[in-house]
């Protein structure tokens, strides 16, 4: 299992647990954690799982590809540590990662 630290926009914290393989996105919704909608199911066509990935986080993650640019170019409020979280798979180096989520997802 891989722990994922979710940190709402207000402040506050969920720790929670996913398999490897899993999407943080998919690891969001089974442990429902609100700010994570994931409207496509993860078919990375409608960033409403976008998240901001701590910048110490970065470097261990496969970079964004094309289809994860274009849905974030049209994102709100993206930074440049913006990832769709259904394009982050959880493997045993992401264990404790930590995702903010922005006010909103849509």
């Amino acid at each position: 299992m891989v722990r994922v630290r979710f940190i709402q926009h207000d402040g506050t914290e969920q720790v929670v647990q996913g398999e490897v393989g899993s999407s943080v996105m998919q690891t969001a919704r089974d442990n429902l954690v609100p700010g994570i909608i994931g409207d496509c199911g993860g078919n990375c066509s409608c960033a409403t799982c976008h998240g901001y990935v701590d910048p110490a986080w970065l470097d261990k993650l496969e970079p964004r590809d094309e289809n994860e640019e274009l849905m974030l170019d049209g994102a709100m409020d993206t930074e440049s540590n913006s990832r769709l979280t259904c394009q982050i798979k959880l493997t045993p180096e992401l264990d404790g990662i930590v995702v903010r989520l922005p006010v909103s997802q849509t």
